[in-house]
């Protein structure tokens, strides 16, 4: 019986103790989905914005072709795991019949009051094998008792009509915005009768917001995750909205955080989350979704992909057939794990535990793991080929059930008979995707270099992914004079001025082309004469800034001169000056266009690149004969949610207006910590 006593306990002792905050069932679930789909339909689709004001006719809702089986098909098809869709935005359109609201599709056009969203698309998901989940914003700038203590329950009541009439909710999505209502009142949500809503109703449902409880925002609108990234966050004393954590948090998490709170990675296929007409040859690349994939699901997080549908109640062409072709390289990049050829070997493996094997690591599955033993942060799993083996992509998973634990690691490989390394990265978590150039060799290094607690690794996985042809860069200088490039390696460009797809017998480029009325540029790279194309990328302009110059500003920060923002370039920028002294809103810019023109609109591009400061949030925009008498503003308003999503914003005017100067007046910030404005560029729409 003792030496029975003594075996039992040596086995105990080698059983691994779980490590800080961990991922229930459902969130354990959720993180394997990986990969599903977001649409945004409303009544913005209808009117070409974003952030709808509520007090639009329900009846312009009117998706005569909607069709919700064609939305689950292109979402299976794609390899996407589910869909979500916006039940009810911040404009307060419910999409379907609620009886806590007078504006939804029973007020609209559509089948004559008759039709119910919800309802076909999870039926539809159903039919597909599709998780459906939904979103609902709080913020509701149509209902009469937002803003007022009563609201709450009213919402409450709207969560509870969704997540009790369409069958299993995966995900609820809560956004964390709180303008004003019809009212210009804006309330205090009750976050815990929210929760407890959903939870009574549907209780395996994670729940999104900024800080959770079932996942995280990632803290941005590119899909981009941090490339250190825990699941871990803490919460206490935060709220969603403007109680959030930093941005830079919510992007990296926290080591040894309080909760298990993943990320979540949402970003649109298009510019903008709602359809318009106008993006419709703006959808990403497939090389730009796969830097999305690898910077969301190779980053330890989920990739919610936006795919917007249009007016006719159907997912766009282009939107579709990008998706089949990102399937198609995402296939082929992940179709053969070359690590299942390989011998496996690790130092340091924990004894004693049956479910511990060196041999887990390249069994292909996910439920089994090696580990080291406990207080052992440190170890080395080494594959070794029978023949030179070459790759280009690492995939390494943690068993997170347990939590997640490396803190750092690098990726070595035998040349010349020593270990090079050929990459190094920090957090893993569910999943880490690495990419680097091929490499050939017979052995390979993965060095967990620091931990939390011993390491507990689930997958190692190798790949060689096909190359990709890059998209070529089209850009136009201040001049109107327009350049392609691309930078994969000896590729011919192609392009079109007339609107038709490039064609390898389409005009080559081989050097500036002059468009200073504006145009339309379609330009592609092909290799190996023609039998390979890149994708085909498309810039509009309007017409060229040559004859502009700035008249007045309210000053300049150093080196953000007014002139880099009518320079043609986005990548500079004017900035009124830093200083909280002289910063304050409003600011403004001046600009004298050098001819009259008859003007349609105008668009502003704000800082978007390194760094996103100085973002206008609400703008009033002036034209004048004489750059003297401006009169009224023939435009003013919000740039809507241009904070999280900042990319150029088209404003069209509501008549066209003859005049010679502009006058941009930056009113108030999207980030109200800052006092200082920016434009990256100021341009005008004639066209």
């Amino acid at each position: 019986m003792a030496g029975l006593c003594s075996t039992l306990a040596t086995a105990h002792a080698q059983e691994i103790a779980p490590y800080g905050a961990l991922p229930s069932k459902a969130q354990l679930d959720w993180q394997n989905m990986e990969y599903y789909m977001f649409i945004h339909l409303g009544p913005n689709t209808f009117t070409d914005n974003e952030w709808g004001h509520g007090d639009e006719d329900p009846k312009v809702f009117n998706p005569t072709q909607l069709d919700a089986r064609q939305w689950a098909r292109t979402a299976k098809l794609a390899g996407m795991k589910a869909i979500i869709i916006t039940a009810k935005h911040h404009d307060g359109f419910c999409l379907w019949p609620s009886k806590y609201s007078t504006h939804t599709v029973r007020e609209s056009a559509w089948k004559n009051g008759k039709g119910d969203v919800l309802k076909e698309l999870s039926a539809a998901c159903k039919e597909y094998g599709l998780k459906f989940g939904v979103y609902l914003s709080p913020w509701d700038r149509n209902h009469p008792a937002y803003g007022t203590p009563e609201y709450n329950q009213v919402f409450s009541n709207t969560l509870n009509e969704v997540l009790s009439s369409y069958g299993p909710v995966f995900e609820q999505w809560f956004d964390g915005a709180n303008g004003e209502g019809p009212n210009g009142k804006k309330p205090v949500y009750d976050w815990d009768l929210f929760h407890n809503t959903v939870y009574k109703n549907q209780p395996n449902a994670v729940i999104f917001s900024d800080v959770g409880p079932g996942c995280r925002w990632v803290g941005n609108e590119d899909g981009i995750a941090g490339t250190t990234n825990w699941a871990t966050l803490n919460v206490k004393g935060f709220t969603p909205g403007k109680g959030a954590p930093a941005q830079s948090v919510l992007n990296e998490g926290d080591m040894n955080g309080e909760k298990w709170v993943p990320a979540e990675c949402d970003v649109s296929i298009r510019p903008g989350w709602f359809y318009s007409a106008s993006t419709n040859d703006k959808v990403k690349s497939v090389q730009h979704l796969l830097d999305i994939y690898y910077g969301s699901v190779g980053r330890n997080s989920n990739m919610l992909l936006n795919v917007p549908v249009d007016r006719r109640g159907l997912i766009y062409s282009a939107d579709s057939t990008r998706l089949m072709e990102f399937k198609k390289f995402r296939d082929a990049s992940f179709k053969t794990n070359l690590a299942l050829k390989a011998k496996v070997t690790a130092t340091e493996t924990r004894k004693n535990n049956v479910k511990v094997k060196v041999a887990n690591l390249n069994d292909g599955k996910g439920d089994t793991y090696w580990a080291t033993p406990d207080n052992v942060l440190k170890g080395t799993i080494t594959l070794t080929f029978a023949q030179p083996t070459s790759f280009n992509r690492l995939v390494l998973q943690e068993y997170i059930a347990l939590g997640q634990r490396v803190k750092a690691f690098s990726v070595e490989v035998l040349e010349n008979g020593a270990f090079k390394e050929i990459a190094t990265a920090t957090t893993v978590g569910h999943k880490r995707i690495l990419s680097f150039p091929d490499v050939t060799t017979t052995q390979v290094r993965i060095n967990i270099q620091d931990a939390l607690a011993c390491p507990v690794i689930s997958e190692v996985q190798l790949y060689k992914a096909p190359g990709l042809l890059d998209v070529p860069v089209i850009k136009r200088n201040k001049q109107g004079d327009v350049s392609i490039v691309c930078s994969s390696p000896d590729p011919e460009l192609h392009y079109t001025l007339d609107g038709k797809e490039p064609v390898y017998s389409s005009p080559k480029y081989t050097g500036a082309i002059s468009l200073p009325e504006g145009g339309v540029v379609k330009a592609k790279a092909f290799l190996e004469n023609g039998k390979r194309a890149s994708a085909t990328v498309t810039a509009a302009y309007d017409i060229a800034p040559a004859k502009w110059k700035v008249t007045f500003t309210d000053g300049q920060n150093k080196g953000a001169d007014p002139e880099k923002a009518i320079d043609g370039n986005p990548e500079s920028f004017w900035a009124s000056p830093y200083q909280p002294e002289t910063a304050k809103y409003p600011h403004e810019i001046q600009v004298d266009l050098g001819e009259e023109l008859t003007l349609k609109g105008f668009t502003y591009t704000p800082r978007h690149l390194l760094e996103k400061s100085g973002t206008i949030y609400t703008y009033a925009f002036y034209v004048s004969e004489d750059g003297k008498s401006w009169g009224e503003p023939v435009a003013q308003g919000n740039f809507a949610n241009i904070a999280n999503n900042p990319v150029t914003q088209s404003v069209k005017f509501s008549k066209s207006v003859k005049g010679r100067f502009v006058r941009l007046v930056a009113v108030a910030p999207a980030n109200e910590k800052e006092h200082w404005a920016s434009v990256a560029e100021l341009s005008v729409i004639t066209k």
